[in-house]
């Protein structure tokens, strides 16, 4: 694959994921201020349909995508040292991963009594 193509792989995801979160924030913020005020339990129940914890997920893969785009193609560009890039791009996966892991396990959470 070319440099090219790599940088136009990036972009397309960049622009993708950007597109869902900015469509999934609309979605939520017009939900939002059209219901009334919820409780736990009630906030409980709606995370827990399916369509909901789904849209969560995607939109939570979408946010950690569209970072690890982001910080890798300004620490590829602006760190030049090949060595202490490696080190942070690791640091910044290790902690992407665990934020997902983290939030796999919140959405999971929901379905449990």
């Amino acid at each position: 694959m070319t440099f090219r193509a790599q940088g136009m792989r990036a972009w397309l995801v960049q622009r993708l994921s950007a597109v869902y979160l900015a469509v999934f924030l609309i979605a939520v913020v017009i939900w939002y201020f059209s219901t009334g005020e919820y409780s736990y339990d009630q906030w409980r129940h709606l995370v827990g349909h399916p369509l909901v914890n789904v849209a969560l997920a995607l939109c939570f893969i979408a946010l950690l995508v569209h970072a690890w785009v982001g910080m890798r193609d300004v620490l590829v560009d602006y760190v030049p040292a090949m060595g202490l890039r490696f080190f942070i791009l690791i640091g910044i996966a290790a902690t992407l991963v665990a934020m997902g892991v983290w939030t796999a396990l919140l959405l999971m959470s929901v379905f449990s009594p």
